[in-house]
């Protein structure tokens, strides 16, 4: 369980992030392509706040593991943008992972909506999930 601290500076490292890829200060590769958007969904940071993990999603989930790879090379240079920003005794080193909650959402929409499982609902729950696909 992560302490207020914790949640706190998490959440301005997230800001932080967010703003320089809205910037577009980041220096992606020659070869990595076009630009990609990235939503920084979450920042985990370790108790002694000397480690972060970033989660991110780049726009329609795609090259996911390239763009994580290529940000925990240029990991530097987010840290020293923090270190301008940031009022702390020790920034974090970040490291950037791949979020999966969305996937994870998905596949459980998938599960919900399975033939199978849709049997089992009551009429009260069979109506809530169609109230939520209606909304989508």
């Amino acid at each position: 369980m992560a302490t207020q601290r914790q949640l706190r500076v998490g959440e301005e490292i997230r800001h932080e992030l967010a703003s320089v890829f809205m910037r577009g200060d980041v220096p992606w590769p020659a070869d990595f392509g076009k630009t990609p958007f990235i939503t920084v969904t979450e920042v985990q940071v370790s108790p002694d706040l000397r480690n972060a993990y970033a989660f991110i999603m780049p726009l329609g989930g795609e090259r996911v593991a390239e763009t994580v790879k290529i940000l925990n090379k240029i990991a530097g240079f987010f840290r020293h943008d923090l270190a301008k920003s940031m009022k702390l005794r020790y920034v974090p080193v970040v490291r950037f992972k791949a979020d999966t909650s969305f996937d994870y959402a998905e596949n459980i929409e998938k599960i919900l909506h399975d033939p199978k499982v849709v049997k089992d609902l009551t009429e009260v729950e069979k109506d809530a999930l169609s109230d939520d696909a209606d909304e989508d």
